[in-house]
């Protein structure tokens, strides 16, 4: 299992654009990836879900990766997040 936990800075926070890129990148893992902010969670293969949480800009989340190629992911992930979010 991998984890990070990031602030979010994008003064929109996780909004259409990058939560639909941020699935898409998720769906390239096989490994299952969650999102969990203030003790909610959330696939993050899911658009709905992760939209759900309402994630704000100055907001802390947390991915959590479990599966065979979660190094790769979080890698990635993380990547991602640190550069659009």
């Amino acid at each position: 299992m991998k984890e990070f936990s990031y602030i979010i800075k994008d003064q929109l926070g996780i909004h259409a654009r990058p939560a639909g890129l941020l699935v898409k990148k998720a769906g390239t893992f096989k490994s299952d990836i969650t999102l969990m902010k203030d003790g909610k969670t959330a696939d993050l293969k899911r658009i709905f879900g992760i939209m759900g949480l309402g994630v704000k800009q100055g907001d802390e989340i947390t991915i959590k990766i479990t599966g065979e190629d979660e190094e790769e992911a979080n890698t990635s992930i993380e990547e991602f997040i640190k550069e659009n979010l």
